[in-house]
């Protein structure tokens, strides 16, 4: 009981003596207290501040990026027209060279891939002095897993090419699909029980006659068949396949094909018609869909002659 008192006494003196200290305080040390706790806290709200800024001025750059990345109707150099090239090679010169694109599996039973061929345009003309040094560079990469659809599998490369090479790993054997300069963006690929499809509209022609051959001209649609070693070219002069989807369960397509209205030599599709047709693929033909009559009747009932 004696400690307990003790030890009470003793507790209530030190709190007394705590509280005396603190009355006994300076009212200018207080206030510099407050002010030093003002300021601190200034500068912790000026760093978290700083610090948000920055996340989000980085956050807004990545999307930027990705955006960028994976915008693919952004304006691309192209090839140069024959115009150009007859110039350059009149002057024994070039201004593009190939570039070859990682390999992409295309059939894993039989290890065939597809090699896109790209193009680099230099800074300066240089003189043209035979084939560039390159070599192949195959890993034997192997590209990202297939998305069923369809009950097939299907596939897209973006970027900007100029040609394609099927490379049969087993038997060593490069084909090239195309003879002639032509540019595109996409490779597309569909898988069929039987059958391996890559699908491409390219442009051929500087049809926009802005000195390159690229997205703005006018486009075909070519069909390479890997079983057939076939190349199917789909495509009405004078317009732009605009875009292709497959029949549900058939290696039949939808076409939709761009009219130039006020021939410039490229299809906008914000102001200019587009028309429908069925492309046969057994009989390699297109035929057209809306019937004649049912396309003069909307027409007319558009335009209010139709009484």
């Amino acid at each position: 009981m004696l400690i307990r008192k003790v030890s009470v006494f003793l507790n209530a003196t030190f709190h007394t003596q705590v509280r005396c200290v603190s009355l006994k305080m300076n009212p200018m040390k207080i206030e510099k207290v407050k002010n030093y706790n003002q300021k601190l806290l200034a500068i912790l709200g000026t760093i978290g501040g700083i610090c948000i800024i920055i996340a989000l001025i980085s956050f807004i750059s990545l999307l930027i990026k990705e955006q960028r990345r994976f915008d693919y109707n952004e304006p691309e150099t192209g090839i140069l027209s024959e115009e150009k090239i007859e110039k350059l090679q009149k002057e024994n010169k070039r201004e593009q060279v190939i570039s070859y694109e990682t390999p992409i599996l295309l059939d894993s039973l039989n290890s065939k891939y597809i090699i896109p061929v790209s193009h680099k345009t230099l800074d300066e003309e240089e003189d043209i002095s035979g084939l560039l040094g390159l070599t192949n560079g195959f890993t034997g990469s192997e590209s990202k897993e297939y998305v069923k659809k369809d009950e097939r599998y299907s596939k897209r490369i973006y970027g900007e090419f100029n040609n394609v090479i099927v490379y049969d790993a087993n038997s060593g054997i490069n084909r090239k699909l195309f003879d002639t300069r032509i540019n595109f963006d996409k490779i597309k690929t569909e898988y069929f029980e039987n059958e391996i499809l890559i699908l491409i509209k390219a442009s051929e022609k500087d049809t926009f006659k802005d000195g390159v051959i690229n997205l703005k001209d006018f486009s075909s649609l070519y069909i390479y068949s890997l079983n057939e070693k076939k190349m199917r070219k789909i495509g009405i002069e004078g317009m732009d396949v605009y875009s292709f989807n497959f029949i549900n369960k058939s290696k039949d397509l939808i076409v939709e094909l761009g009219i130039d209205k006020n021939k410039d030599g490229s299809f906008e599709s914000y102001n200019e018609p587009t028309i429908i047709k069925k492309y046969d693929f057994k009989n390699d033909k297109l035929i057209g869909i809306i019937d004649s009559k049912i396309n003069s009747d909307l027409q007319k009932a558009l335009e209010g002659t139709k009484k």
